[in-house]
């Protein structure tokens, strides 16, 4: 699966890039189908982000690769974006 996830990146990243932004894979969980990349640049402060990772990369994800459920952004503590369980 990661191959697959890899080519997929490497295929959508030229888009992102020509919007001053980047995008690399940190994890696949093979286990759970969750994908968890990175976003640097312009991807970072723009409010279209989040977006940009579930209607676009996500939804190209879930098309291209067998067993991807979902696709989450690291972010800046280093951990994925969850909602806090107290």
């Amino acid at each position: 699966m990661r191959e697959q996830v890899e080519k997929v990146i490497k295929a959508i990243r030229p888009a992102i890039q020509a919007d001053a932004g980047d995008i690399e894979l940190v994890e696949v969980d093979e286990v759970n189908g969750v994908v968890t990349v990175e976003l640097f640049g312009a991807c970072v402060t723009c409010p279209a982000s989040t977006q940009t990772l579930k209607a676009g990369i996500e939804r190209i994800m879930k098309d291209r690769v067998a067993g991807v459920s979902e696709v989450v952004e690291k972010n800046a503590l280093g951990m994925s974006e969850s909602p806090v369980m107290l």
